[in-house]
């Protein structure tokens, strides 16, 4: 499958006025199908097209290698064209304002089982409308690519807090996380931004892919086995940089003299930094050394 930093790596085009008429979405007349593509956001959009083109609604929208079809029917297949994707996309915004259709690339990037089906019927409802969608919170759909949204983004937050890097004796800088959702391509602008003036390497272990920065751009990086996966717990001391085992340490001692034990709450400690992210999160590693407080204080007379 497929996958871009950005929707069809395409740059956000700005929304175009609001004068004229909304253009209507034709009706979908012709019996329903079932739809099927190669899994990728710019392939989902094609078929949207296609819906359209066809004039026949969809009684399914599966990836590839995931279908469950029917034993009197036969998925259609759709092969995805970048420039008519690119068309579906931009179109969008005359029906959606742009947040609204990022909304619909969260909703995408969250893995949901029925994406496909929401994505579909949110462009739709957007497209028969008089008036915007996007606050139309009384309609199903709609909560549901909100809910989805705000859970990227809350992920995406996370994310951005949680990544701990690891120097490699090349130089490289390695990180490894397991989110919930499919979150590189919303925290590739922040990483590449925030660490422009280094390589590193961000690799997502569930979904077998990654993103690498080379001081110029950043790619979406994907291994051909998963014997060539990089794990946390896999890198070798060899690999890494001699001084990181020391830089581990450091890190440690400075969660350890930040903290305040008298106002300890793991409670409120575990909303914050959900358990899920703690196995790769230095200062949440078995100590090495044992810690001894600051003893700074001047003895009370």
């Amino acid at each position: 499958m497929s996958r871009s930093l950005t929707p069809l790596n395409r740059q956000q085009v700005p929304q175009t006025g609001t004068a004229g008429p909304r253009p209507t979405a034709p009706a979908l007349t012709a019996p329903p199908l079932d739809y099927t593509y190669d899994g990728s956001f710019d392939g989902l959009m094609t078929v949207l097209f296609t819906i359209y083109d066809r004039k026949a609604p969809p009684n399914s929208i599966q990836p590839e290698g995931a279908v469950q079809g029917g034993l009197f029917t036969q998925p259609l297949l759709v092969e995805t064209h970048e420039a008519t994707a690119a068309r579906v996309w931009d179109g969008l915004l005359r029906h959606m304002r742009e947040e609204a259709r990022t909304r619909l690339f969260h909703a995408f990037l969250s893995e949901q089982p029925d994406r496909e089906l929401l994505i579909f019927r949110y462009a739709d409802l957007a497209m028969r409308s008089a008036q915007d969608i996007a606050e139309n919170y009384t309609d199903e759909n709609v909560r549901r690519v909100a809910h989805l949204s705000q859970q990227m983004g809350r992920e995406k937050h996370r994310m951005e807090a949680f990544v701990r890097f690891e120097k490699t004796s090349d130089e490289l800088f390695h990180a490894t996380i397991e989110p919930d959702f499919d979150v590189l391509p919303l925290i590739a602008p922040h990483f590449t931004k925030r660490y422009a003036d280094q390589r590193w390497l961000i690799y997502d272990q569930r979904r077998h892919y990654g993103l690498y920065y080379d001081l110029h751009r950043t790619d979406i990086v994907q291994f051909e086995s998963d014997t060539t996966t990089p794990r946390r717990s896999g890198v070798s001391a060899t690999v890494l940089d001699e001084r990181e085992p020391l830089f581990k340490v450091l890190w440690q001692t400075y969660f350890d003299h930040v903290n305040i034990p008298e106002r300890k709450n793991m409670k409120l400690h575990r909303r914050h930094i959900p358990l899920r992210y703690w196995k790769y999160l230095s200062e949440k590693q078995p100590r090495e050394t044992r810690f001894e407080p600051i003893r700074n204080k001047r003895p009370q007379p």
